[in-house]
């Protein structure tokens, strides 16, 4: 069959799990009515768990709905741009829904921004409003933006009294000497206070029509190659379709009946999206974390029954070896997934035997509105991100752009589907690289390097941008650092090509070793152990020891870090 004709008949609908449809329906209405269908329906169950406080989803839509209503009186209207500065707390899911049902953007901003990273995103989004925490106010004020409204709140507003006091404490160890602007100075400033609106405005937020296919819900910003970060622009449509494409793709999960832990950060598109309003727009239970604590996180998992764990890699590698790990009993659980990164094979193995259960692989962009592929909890497969969801098609071509590759060759992915972005906000000209035609139909161009099999599993092999050009041989860097992870005194491995005019690039690899081996072993040792385990080719011409390397915001190695770092030689 002709490589174009073999994508588009989609062969992974044959693995799908019994009850999985092919394609999904999309309702056409906007996030914040969808998540108002879901309150009133569950209007007694407890929406959110925040340190042991409870919020049920009766409660939950009405302080969104009084939140809603301040934003519009404040002159927040739709188009606008909210800017939430949170860290995972009840008035993040407050200020999402509420700044979505007065038809604003939202665009979450990480905590562990700079104020420099923070000046950007705010200039870029053109937000006009900003939700944020006390703690960070700091580097709003070093920004030094334009804004016309800074609303703050203080994490222990929703927090049990008894827990209050140890919250400054607690977070003071994550983000160091924080500065909390006194009532006077905020009084002074034209600061508003969070709480002091939602007890001033009664729960009757204004009417305003949202086409979901066209008006913008959220500018969550994703790393660039080269510069500054970006945004992807999600339409409401892009969002309620995604909920309704995984929500039909596990099945296992029951409405109303399930308890979802979120350590996961929601101004990340993983967390944002699978946990959080996948979440609540199934009448989940959620139990927020502000800090992602590895032992309270483990005693949630059983105190509250959760029914999912949703993780990345480098969570997993440091659980397969902790010993609180066998805390929970993970063969109960319904799903285990792993994103934001794809898994080394020897964190696997090691989960695997510690826990007796298995850690199912998906992928997914901020393009992607967080997933486009998962592995079927019923049939997973070793080395594979798994199928494309329902809706989504998926299809490997040449670097180019413009053929498609046979099945089972590695070529660069390609989507298409009702969940992929509309563009990138104010990048015209990366939109158009990324957003291509071909065959008639628009894909998005991952930049990814994969490759199908016959049952229409996809497997990861690297970034394009991180292929490595030796003598005209092409190194994969992942598959470089995937030898390195094995041996035993590598604990983190980064490889990247540092560019010399005899041979294109040079193969170099940064390396944290275990803290035991630190001294002991030598960079000819571990360039052996290459040469033992990979093509003369691949053996990395230079080793680099590092006391711990560049992370993102999930914490996977920062290649582009890493890139930058090194010199032409």
């Amino acid at each position: 069959m002709d490589p174009k004709e073999f994508y588009l008949s989609k062969p992974w609908l044959t693995y799908y799990p019994k009850g999985v449809p092919s394609e999904v329906e999309v309702p056409e209405i906007s996030v914040p009515e969808l998540f108002d269908q879901r309150a009133d329906k569950h209007a007694g169950k407890t929406a959110l768990i925040f340190y042991g406080n409870k919020i049920s989803y009766k409660e939950l839509k009405e302080l969104i709905d009084r939140f809603a209503a301040a934003l519009a009186d404040l002159g927040v209207v739709k188009g606008q741009t909210a800017a939430l500065y949170l860290l995972n707390c009840p008035q993040y899911v407050i200020a999402y829904f509420a700044a979505l049902k007065v038809g604003a953007k939202v665009t979450p901003i990480s905590p562990v921004y700079t104020s420099k990273e923070v000046k950007h995103q705010l200039e870029d989004s053109e937000a006009g409003t900003i939700i944020c925490q006390d703690i960070l106010y700091d580097n709003v004020e070093k920004a030094g933006v334009s804004l016309k409204n800074v609303i703050l709140t203080n994490i222990a507003e929703y927090l049990p009294l008894l827990k209050k006091h140890l919250a400054k404490s607690a977070l003071g160890k994550v983000y160091g000497e924080m500065h909390v602007p006194t009532p006077k100075y905020m009084e002074e400033a034209g600061l508003l206070q969070f709480q002091a609106l939602i007890k001033k405005y009664p729960p009757r937020p204004p009417e305003v029509v949202i086409q979901p296919r066209e008006d913008i819900a959220a500018l969550p910003y994703t790393g660039g190659t080269t510069g500054l970060p970006k945004a992807a622009i999600l339409t409401h449509h892009n969002i309620v379709s995604l909920q309704a494409q995984t929500v039909s793709f596990w099945p296992i999960f029951e409405e109303g009946k399930e308890v979802a832990i979120a350590f996961l950060p929601f101004f990340h598109i993983y967390g944002q999206v699978v946990v959080m309003l996948n979440g609540l727009v199934q009448g989940s239970t959620i139990v927020l974390f502000t800090t992602p604590d590895v032992d309270d996180i483990l005693s949630a998992m059983e105190r509250y029954q959760a029914s999912g764990f949703y993780g990345v890699p480098t969570l997993f590698e440091y659980l397969k070896d902790y010993e609180k790990t066998d805390r929970v009993n993970w063969k109960r659980l319904k799903l285990i997934a792993c994103g934001a990164d794809t898994l080394h094979e020897s964190t696997i193995k090691g989960w695997e035997r510690r826990t007796g259960s298995k850690i199912l692989e998906g992928y997914g962009m901020t393009e992607t509105t967080a997933v486009s592929h998962s592995t079927p909890y019923d049939r997973p497969k070793a080395g594979s991100f798994g199928v494309p969801i329902p809706g989504v098609t998926a299809a490997v071509v040449d670097v180019e752009g413009t053929e498609f590759m046979p099945v089972g060759e590695v070529g660069e992915l390609i989507l298409s589907g009702p969940n992929i972005m509309r563009g990138y906000w104010k990048r015209p000209e990366e939109t158009r690289e990324s957003i291509i035609d071909l065959e008639g139909k628009k894909w998005l161009r991952t930049g990814d390097l994969v490759r199908m099999d016959e049952e229409g599993y996809f497997h990861f092999f690297d970034r394009k941008r991180d292929l490595i050009k030796y003598k005209g041989y092409s190194v994969f860097a992942r598959h470089v650092e995937e030898v390195l992870y094995k041996h035993p005194q590598i604990k983190a491995a980064g490889v990247v090509g540092v560019r010399d005019p005899a041979v294109g690039q040079l193969i170099k690899a940064y390396v944290v070793l275990q803290s035991d081996a630190r001294g002991k072993i030598s960079e000819e040792e571990i360039m052996e152990f290459c040469r033992q385990n990979l093509a003369h080719y691949k053996v990395p011409k230079i080793i680099e020891f590092r006391g711990e390397l560049p992370k993102t915001d999930v914490g996977k190695v920062s290649r582009r870090e890493l890139r930058e770092e090194t010199e032409e030689i």
